[in-house]
């Protein structure tokens, strides 16, 4: 399955089947689990990189355990629209995935989701250990929400 558009990749899931967001950084990845409907998505956990297969090999069988079909993976864009090195690097990291695992992949623009995460916790008065613990999950579950509430409300 190529790179495609979460409409495209919807349609092809068996019933019940579920996304997982991803917000892919340099060192950590912040991954979120979606509901079987397409409506809610939930932070899930954080992978603290060290060895791209093995991270990733391991991250399979927990999508093998939960359910998830396809990935929605958060797409760096510059601020004014343009793509940049850190899109190159998405589009390797999404190529490299496809590779060990052959399924719907989504890129969903996350522009504002790190500072939208941060505001929300820095009003809830979250410590900033807190935050920096959490701060990827949540990430990734905005990046998740957002395809679906664009899925959810164009139809």
């Amino acid at each position: 399955m190529p790179i495609c558009k979460f409409f495209d990749a919807i349609s092809v899931f068996p019933p019940h089947q579920k996304f997982m967001g991803l917000d892919v950084g340099k060192k950590t990845i912040g991954v979120a689990i979606g509901d079987a409907t397409h409506k809610i998505a939930s932070p899930h956990r954080i992978i603290w990189r060290q060895k791209f297969t093995s991270d990733m090999l391991g991250l399979c069988d927990e999508m093998d355990e939960i359910g998830v079909a396809g990935l929605v993976i958060g797409w760096p864009l510059n601020m004014d629209g343009s793509e940049g090195p850190r899109c190159d690097s998405t589009r390797d990291f999404a190529h490299a995935f496809l590779r060990l695992r052959d399924m719907p992949i989504v890129f969903q623009d996350e522009r504002w989701s790190t500072q939208a995460v941060e505001r929300s916790m820095v009003d809830a008065d979250m410590t900033r250990q807190n935050r920096h613990a959490r701060r990827d999950a949540l990430a990734a579950t905005w990046i998740l929400q957002a395809a679906f509430d664009q899925y959810n409300t164009s139809g």
